[in-house]
């Protein structure tokens, strides 16, 4: 049997739904970090930011700013948490950065993936560590051309390390601790 027939379309169709899932999350991302830069450049105010894509970016397909199929809630959720979390997360991405380099000092829209993605490690279990570190290295990809996904690579990459020491060889799950 070659897995044809209902089960074929039941297993297909979930593969389906998951993709979907998947492309309506990275899209949030890639909101997200737009938004984060609007907050930061222009100084808009996080409701307005999330009311403006919901409405307008989202909503709108035709319009050239249109973001398609992206995740509302979970876009929402990012912006709020990094801003909730601002002042927690900027400390930590300053340790990680080039000796002589802060946070405030590297591009905006670098310093918005930086900091979703932060976000998201500290925040997001259900996400595995690595899949946000691919993710936003995309992000990253879609900006820039040179070294800025190398610093998002190693900035989250280590940062994953040290807040997911489960995901990257800890102790086995379920041994004992001494």
């Amino acid at each position: 049997m070659t897995g044809e027939g209902e089960n074929g379309r039941k297993k297909s169709a979930r593969s389906e739904a998951a993709s979907t899932h998947q492309h309506a999350r990275s899209a949030a991302r890639m909101a997200a970090v737009q938004g984060l830069y609007q907050m930061d450049l222009a100084q808009t105010d996080l409701s307005a930011v999330i009311d403006e894509f919901k409405r307008h970016r989202f909503a709108n397909a035709e319009s050239e700013d249109a973001i398609a199929g992206a995740d509302p809630t979970f876009f929402a959720e990012l912006l709020r948490g990094v801003v909730r979390r601002q002042l927690e997360i900027d400390p930590i991405v300053d340790q990680q950065l080039a000796e002589g380099w802060r946070l405030y000092r590297v591009d905006s829209i670098l310093r918005a993936i930086l900091r979703a993605g932060v976000f998201e490690l500290m925040e997001r279990p259900d996400v595995p560590a690595r899949v946000v570190i691919n993710e936003y290295i995309d992000v990253s990809r879609a900006f820039f051309a040179e070294d800025e996904p190398r610093v998002v690579n190693g900035v989250l990459d280590r940062l994953a390390r040290r807040l997911r020491v489960g995901e990257f060889g800890g102790p086995p799950a379920g041994a004992p601790q001494t």
